[in-house]
């Protein structure tokens, strides 16, 4: 099964490329999408990583708090969306 990581503080500057290499380190990536500004398009310096679920406790593990592109990432399970 396919569990969703919140990826906060990236730098602006990361592509979801860069941020999908990163997490392949750890574990295998289903998929990742960095949020955007809908006006600028600019980062808002977060986003979300698909991984399988045997692999996320240890990517969480590894990679929160760790550093990515300068800055240290904050990375846990994503909770489900709010409806309202």
């Amino acid at each position: 099964m396919v569990k969703t990581l919140y990826v906060g503080n990236i730098p602006w500057a990361t592509t979801e490329e860069e941020l999908q290499k990163y997490f392949a380190q750890f574990g295998e990536v289903v998929g990742c999408r960095i949020i955007t500004e809908r006006a600028t398009g600019r980062s808002r310096g977060y986003g979300f990583v698909e991984v399988n679920e045997e692999d996320m406790e240890e990517i969480m593990e590894k990679t929160n708090g760790s550093e990515l592109n300068g800055r240290r990432i904050v990375v846990n399970e994503a909770k489900p969306r709010e409806e309202g």
